[in-house]
């Protein structure tokens, strides 16, 4: 599969992020105050560069989505995904404890090559009344590695230290590799 393929969608821009950025977080708030007792899990896809959305990305997408719904099928009480071109994105309500929750995600985000290009969020409400997600170190975790390098992915994102074209070329093996796998 080449790069063009897994690349092959619209463009979004900045302002199309910042927009879907704020629009999240207005879904996460609303989905809080509407069961407050549960845990919400927010996913979406770390993909770098202007295509957030392509058939071979929402597939790669879809494929840990149908993961999560599989190991914790008993635990849902709401989900849905929407399918905006700023990159698809994944609510989950959950019964379980938020802590929980957030281990159970990262065995799965572990358990496929694909689960490293995800963002498996899960938020709760810290004492501003805002929401913050539950960071890996929380739970005795190594932050994410680099896929590329296998430095601490947010050093090499915050420094740049890989062109976009370097992250897409690795991305496209990934979705390669885990479709001959998945066939």
């Amino acid at each position: 599969m080449s790069k063009e393929s897994v690349f092959q969608g619209p463009s979004v821009s900045l302002d199309d992020m910042l927009e879907a950025r704020e629009a999240r977080s207005f879904r996460q708030q609303a989905l809080m105050e509407k069961c407050p007792q549960a845990s919400l899990l927010c996913a979406t896809m770390n993909i770098p560069g202007p295509v957030k959305t392509s058939e071979k990305l929402g597939q790669a997408f879809d494929s840990i989505i149908d993961l999560i719904k599989e190991k914790l099928s008993d635990e849902i009480i709401f989900d849905k995904k929407i399918t905006p071109k700023t990159g698809w994105e994944y609510y989950m309500m959950s019964s379980l404890p938020a802590l929980e929750l957030k281990k159970a995600l990262i065995t799965i985000e572990e358990a496929s090559d694909l689960g490293r290009l995800m963002d498996l969020d899960v938020l709760r409400k810290v004492e501003t009344g805002l929401l913050s997600p539950i960071s890996r170190t929380e739970l005795n975790k190594a932050p994410r590695k680099c896929f590329i390098c296998s430095e601490i992915a947010k050093e090499c994102g915050r420094s740049r230290k890989h062109s976009i074209e370097q992250m897409q070329a690795v991305i496209s093996k990934m979705i390669d590799k885990a479709c001959v796998k998945s066939h």
